[in-house]
């Protein structure tokens, strides 16, 4: 007989909470650092810490994309101590592993007892308006994967979690994205700098290809604003559990939206192979950019997280 879900993540915990000091055993806030973005491990106490590699923890995924570093750190934040526990990269569908393993993690952090779960990423600017670097607080997604068929709720339903068609029109929770507003409004007062903080809707695509230029197009009339390949379903799994959502899309690129050059266009006649290369891949996404964005936005993204968590 097979082991559910829900008795797996039970046998993690159990591991976890053999290990962790009572101060930190019971984490009320979970936040998911997406590519790049592995930077906010350094707004934790460093004195009271205990972290682990996702090899090391029963029943975890392993992430094998670079960026995503794939450890569980259990400290706490702000002066106020707020017992937190990080989860450093995250596992994707396009890895190979099925939902039920992508959200994991997810499932774990809800038995732990944690009230709140803040998830950032790096995601493809659809909007025009965005320029990269940009913070998109996210208010709904589109699940594109979801919609044709690979849905992280499929299968029989996990009744200790939670019910078996759970809403998710109010998924990303209003009085949350007012309190990052204000705490970014905040920051800002304080770091002064040309970034600036959005809402927008976030898709969902399997990956691990970047877009072609008519599906970025698709996207935008679709209503998307960001484009990427995580986040979702964990937020579909934290809402099911029970758990309100915060996210945040980091722009680390802007989609190419123009259609893709015709062959016979006069302007490429005569251009060399070399120069017609340089000309195709013009706005070309790739992930050595995506993580030295992530890079450049760590102190706003820090600044941002720990005036949040404060808050909460």
């Amino acid at each position: 007989m097979s082991t559910s879900t829900f008795e797996k993540a039970i046998e993690t915990v159990e591991f976890l909470r053999l290990k962790l000091p009572k101060q930190l055993a019971n984490p009320s806030v979970a936040i998911v650092c997406g590519s790049g973005l592995g930077g906010l491990a350094e707004t934790v106490d460093g004195k009271v810490r205990e972290e682990w590699a996702y090899r090391d923890v029963p029943n975890f995924p392993v992430s094998t994309v670079p960026g995503h570093e794939g450890k569980l750190l259990f400290s706490t934040m702000t002066e106020r101590q707020v017992p937190v526990v990080l989860l450093v990269g995250r596992a994707h569908f396009y890895e190979g592993h099925n939902m039920s393993l992508v959200t994991f993690a997810t499932r774990v952090c809800k038995l732990l007892g944690v009230e709140t779960m803040l998830l950032t990423n790096a995601a493809g600017g659809l909007d025009p308006e965005y320029s990269v670097g940009d913070i998109v607080c996210l208010n709904d997604h589109l699940n594109l994967a979801g919609l044709v068929g690979f849905h992280p709720l499929r299968g029989p339903n996990e009744e200790d979690f939670g019910v078996r068609f759970p809403p998710l029109s109010d998924a990303y929770d209003i009085s949350l994205r007012q309190l990052a507003h204000r705490s970014w409004q905040d920051h800002r007062r304080e770091h002064p700098s040309d970034r600036r903080m959005h809402e927008g809707v976030y898709a969902y695509v399997a990956g691990p290809s970047y877009e072609t230029r008519a599906e970025c197009r698709m996207l935008r009339q679709m209503g998307a604003d960001v484009v990427g390949m995580s986040t979702v379903p964990e937020i579909v799994v934290a809402r099911h559990s029970g758990m309100r959502v915060l996210a945040f899309s980091l722009v680390t690129n802007k989609a190419v939206l123009q259609p893709t050059v015709r062959a016979d266009d006069p302007e490429l006649q005569g251009l060399t192979r070399t120069e017609l290369e340089a000309y195709m891949s013009q706005g070309r996404a790739n992930h050595e950019d995506v993580l030295e964005a992530g890079r450049l936005a760590a102190v706003d993204m820090q600044g941002l997280v720990l005036r949040i968590v404060g808050q909460l």
